[in-house]
């Protein structure tokens, strides 16, 4: 329980103590206000690169899951290891207590190199967070010291995609699912709908296989830096296969059909995110990690706003007008959240056994 800082790049310093691993690391500094979750929030490939900030006040109370995989996924995590370059909380719960928990997150994020540090008043933080966005921070350890580097600079998706061409579940009909970051619970929700899910790298030519469907998961970082993805979805979008995005995904349709894309503030981050459907009164609770949206003044005639935030109005998802074409900005496979939007998954199946 060493001391330990953590700096922005506006110079404001915090000071706390060491839970986890004990060495310095820079990233982005961004904050969540999940209340539970946080073995999903910590293996989301979505926060590559990034500092989290916990606005919920107590974390570890309930521990860290067993690592079992079913279908070869991890059952309890969205994917194979922590992703997130370090945790700031308010308060770590030493003690912690839950009929599932095979260790503490504490040394789940120790035997991953992962540094933890709490007695941080995080209300503070993310006030500054929300007034100035999300910044470039470090976290501290007297006599480690580290410059501060940007992760948005490098391309994250090349970081947390597979390099493997990997295949789950069985069925007649066959999706393509482009790892950009994926998380475990895209894949569940797609191989329980009876289909076999072909995973291939985020710069894979998909083009080249023979498939009934398109899926683009979430990631980190900015969906420019995946031109090359584009370049190919470009090609898919010629054809009639049914494609649908989800979080990066959804930028990435965008950008493949002429939308261009911006970095929010602080983005998104939480399991209680209103979104509205367009041309509807439905109003849907969404799960959301993102910092880059879809400018909505761009999307092309022939593409539309499917759903867009309730609180701030940036979009949250685009269709094509005649197409089997569709993405949204938010999650409809959250483990850890709201599920009110899983339905989006059987609207893609069926298109594909109506038109495949």
């Amino acid at each position: 329980m060493q001391k330990v800082k953590l700096v922005l790049e506006d110079g404001t310093t915090f000071e706390g103590k060491s839970f986890a691993y004990e060495k310095s690391v820079t990233g982005e500094v961004v904050f969540y206000t999940a209340m539970t979750g946080y073995p999903e929030s910590l293996t989301d490939p979505s926060y590559t690169g990034q500092i989290l900030v916990s606005t919920y006040p107590m974390i570890g109370n309930y521990g860290v899951p067993s690592d079992r995989k079913e279908n070869n996924l991890h059952r309890h995590f969205e994917s194979d290891k922590i992703h997130i370059t370090g945790l700031v909380v308010d308060n770590y719960s030493f003690g912690y207590s839950h009929w599932n928990a095979q260790s503490s997150l504490a040394d789940w994020m120790k035997s991953q190199q992962i540094p933890g540090i709490y007695g941080i008043d995080t209300r503070a933080l993310t006030k500054i967070l929300r007034e100035k966005g999300s910044m470039i921070g470090k976290i501290e350890f007297e006599g480690d010291p580290i410059e501060m580097v940007d992760p948005n600079l490098m391309n994250l998706v090349a970081k947390a995609s597979t390099d493997t061409v990997e295949t789950y579940g069985e069925g007649d009909k066959t999706v393509v699912l482009v790892d950009c970051g994926v998380k475990n619970n895209i894949i569940r929700c797609l191989i329980k709908r009876g289909v076999k899910v072909v995973r291939v790298p985020w710069n894979y030519d998909f083009t080249t296989l023979e498939y009934d469907g398109l899926f683009l998961t979430n990631g980190p970082g900015d969906p420019t830096m995946c031109d090359i993805t584009v370049k190919h979805l470009k090609k898919a979008i010629q054809q009639e296969k049914p494609i649908m995005g989800i979080c990066l995904g959804n930028q990435l349709l965008g950008l493949a059909a002429g939308c261009s894309t911006y970095k929010l503030k602080y983005g998104h981050r939480s399991h209680n995110q209103p979104v509205l459907m367009t041309g509807t009164n439905r109003c849907f609770i969404t799960s959301q990690n993102h910092g880059y949206a879809i400018d909505p003044d761009s999307i092309p005639a022939d593409w539309e706003t499917l759903f867009y935030n309730v609180n701030d109005n940036t979009n949250e998802g685009i269709r094509h007008k005649t197409k089997p074409f569709f993405s949204t900005q938010f999650h409809p496979e959250a483990s850890s959240g709201p599920v009110d939007t899983e339905f989006l998954f059987d609207d893609f199946i069926s298109k594909i056994k109506i038109l495949c």
